[in-house]
């Protein structure tokens, strides 16, 4: 019998990061100030995130200034869709019993 839960992602398992995720899979690209918002999370806790998954190569940041203000936008790269997508697919078979 295999190991029902070898191919769920360790990666994802942190709720942030999961989060994150989620919100860069449906839109193209989300700046600092949306993610923070819709995750209710704090300035650093999403930076640290944020900074994971880029050593990762799952997302590209993008820092520009709007007239003076800074902001950060952030974009899934497709070898982050590629896994997370694996990833959903592994809990989508665990939940189905597709094991």
């Amino acid at each position: 019998m295999s190991n029902i839960i070898e191919n769920i992602d360790k990666f994802f398992e942190n709720r942030v990061r999961l989060g994150i995720m989620s919100v860069l899979m449906v839109n193209e690209k989300t700046d600092f100030k949306s993610i923070k918002k819709m995750l209710n999370a704090s300035d650093g806790n999403i930076a640290s995130h944020m900074n994971a998954l880029e050593k990762q190569g799952y997302v590209e940041i993008e820092k520009q200034f709007i007239g003076k203000k800074p902001n950060t936008t952030y974009k899934a790269t497709e070898k982050g869709k590629e896994a997370f997508s694996a990833h959903l697919n592994a809990l989508e078979n665990l939940i189905k019993g597709k094991i």
